[in-house]
């Protein structure tokens, strides 16, 4: 074949590829996304009777502040590294609020031993908890895959592990709306085991629905 009737045919099946979105533009329709569904859930299920007393006593404010924080900045750091020119020091963006929020639930833990001795480092069993973060955050973390799906496929695992972590981050919130646990070990235990079961799972599947979605281009 001659090197012009190869041009033209290659010319030929040319197709035109959609270009990613801005990532706050991405970040802002998937939050969009995400905070639709919450609104469902507590529509459903009711928020929880001590919710107000709680929040206006300053336990829980900090907790939720800072796993909102976490959620909102991680899907933000997701669709940076979904772009091959950005730099990988993205990752980090969400660390500050994510040890905040860590520190918050620890700090609950602490209170608790003050008032109630080592009773409050009883763990119990919480499948509620693993249930309804699981639930709502791994749906939402391919929802976000998808969304990135036309950027390019080079750093998978990052940008999965990142998503489950905003994912998970904003589905514990959703949980400590509609359900209380009755000491903060449980909260610092289950809601962990919840988050990094997602931020798991995320990473196992995600490199597949990217894959996919780059193979659709």
């Amino acid at each position: 074949m001659r090197s012009e009737d190869l041009i033209r045919r290659l010319a030929a099946e040319l197709r035109p590829v959609r270009p990613a979105p801005h990532p706050l533009a991405a970040t802002a329709i998937w939050l969009g996304v995400a905070a639709a569904v919450l609104l469902a859930v507590v529509l459903a299920f009711g928020t929880r009777p001590d919710l107000q007393a709680r929040l206006a006593a300053g336990f829980e404010l900090p907790q939720l502040l800072a796993a909102a924080a976490t959620g909102i900045l991680a899907a933000h750091a997701a669709f940076q590294l979904a772009l091959p020119e950005r730099d990988g020091r993205w990752a980090l963006l969400p660390v500050p609020t994510a040890l905040a929020w860590l520190a918050t639930m620890g700090w609950g833990c602490l209170d608790d031993l003050a008032r109630l001795g080592p009773e409050a480092l009883r763990i119990g069993v919480s499948l509620k908890c693993l249930a309804f973060i699981a639930g709502l955050g791994v749906p939402l973390t391919l929802a976000m895959l998808w969304l990135a799906r036309h950027a390019t496929w080079l750093r998978p695992g990052p940008v999965a592990a990142l998503g489950g972590l905003s994912a998970a981050a904003l589905a514990s919130c959703g949980l400590s709306l509609v359900h209380h646990l009755d000491a903060a070990a449980m909260v610092l235990a289950w809601h962990g085991i919840s988050v990094l079961l997602v931020m798991a799972v995320a990473s196992l599947l995600g490199p597949g629905v990217m894959r996919r979605g780059l193979a659709s281009r």
